[in-house]
């Protein structure tokens, strides 16, 4: 079995921790996919608590965020797509359900009375080797 790690990040404008609505440690969903040039089969399963919501000041700083670690068995991942099903905080507390499919969001916060959006999107998969250190899993 390989781990893959997918990180991202966005240009956050108001807000805070996007994440998928689930979170990012929702282990009860497995991934299958079937290969459309040779018809082989594979799971994809996330490892749970390993990954985070990416936050305003980790989008100022352009820096990627750890979103999930997953367990392949028959594929390997190369692209990410931004779909439905994403939730946001606005600075100022709301909370947003988020579509990414169109690449980026824009809204108004009534409560913080400011424009709140994300746009360039970015993702990437590593492969991530697991550690583990006093008693403390990793995967880095």
């Amino acid at each position: 079995m390989v781990f893959y790690l997918l990180s991202f990040t966005a240009e956050l404008e108001n807000l805070t921790n996007l994440q998928p609505r689930g979170g990012c440690d929702d282990p009860n969903y497995v991934y299958g996919f079937k290969c459309k040039l040779c018809g082989r089969d594979g799971t994809i399963q996330m490892v749970p608590k390993y990954g985070e919501p990416l936050t305003l000041d980790a989008s100022q700083k352009e820096a990627f965020t750890k979103l999930m670690v997953f367990e392949c068995r028959g594929f390997e991942p190369i692209d990410f797509i931004f779909g439905d099903g994403w939730v946001a905080e606005s600075t100022s507390g709301t909370k947003f359900d988020v579509d990414l499919s169109g690449g980026e969001f824009a809204e108004y916060d009534e409560q913080g009375e400011c424009p709140v959006g994300i746009s360039s999107l970015q993702a990437k998969f590593k492969v991530a080797k697991k550690q583990e250190r006093y008693g403390r899993t990793t995967y880095v």
